[in-house]
């Protein structure tokens, strides 16, 4: 299980150095999109567009500061993004009724 984290979280940091303007359904089911657009929200003047601008909100999430002469994010910031990414997923899916009892 850990090996499939491992390579997301590796995967996402290789695509947001590479391949920055990809779509952002490449990388995101559409719940984490959603939940993603959501958190933006307050943040920006425009909601996030490239798979780049996904990845840092996740690592936001993760305690990245997005500010403009930091380096991007790394494995650790986003391990721990989607980390709490998944556990609000997991609220999320609950509230509508798709997971429990």
């Amino acid at each position: 299980m850990f090996c499939i984290i491992a390579w997301r979280v590796f995967w996402l940091t290789m695509v947001n150095r590479t391949e920055p303007d990809l779509s952002v359904e490449v990388a995101f089911t559409k719940s984490e999109i959603q939940i993603l657009n959501h958190l933006a929200k307050g943040t920006k003047p425009s909601l996030p567009t490239t798979v780049s601008d996904y990845i840092t909100e996740v690592a936001k999430l993760g305690g990245y500061l997005a500010r403009g002469k930091d380096p991007p994010p790394g494995n650790m910031v986003l391990w721990c993004g989607l980390s709490r990414l998944t556990d609000i997923l997991l609220g999320f899916e609950l509230r509508k009724g798709v997971v429990g009892n």
